[in-house]
């Protein structure tokens, strides 16, 4: 909970969130507020694929996990 006060929280956790509702007499909708602007803005955008349209398969960045045999 004391993660809270020094600034702009990253995540809230839902015990503690209870908590502030059970203190303040509201409910979580009092307290949230629907942004979906800010939460489009954090995903990742998509790669653009290769011109010719053959996309091309591949081990994800920073995983240990190798090709498959061909």
């Amino acid at each position: 909970m004391s993660a809270l006060w020094p600034g702009t929280p990253t995540t809230v956790r839902l015990d503690d969130l209870d908590i502030i509702c059970a203190v303040l007499e509201c409910t979580t909708a009092d307290l949230l507020i629907h942004e979906p602007e800010v939460a489009a803005a954090r995903r990742p955008k998509p790669e653009p694929q290769a011109a010719t349209g053959s996309a091309t398969v591949g081990a994800a960045a920073g995983s240990r996990r190798t090709l498959p045999p061909i």
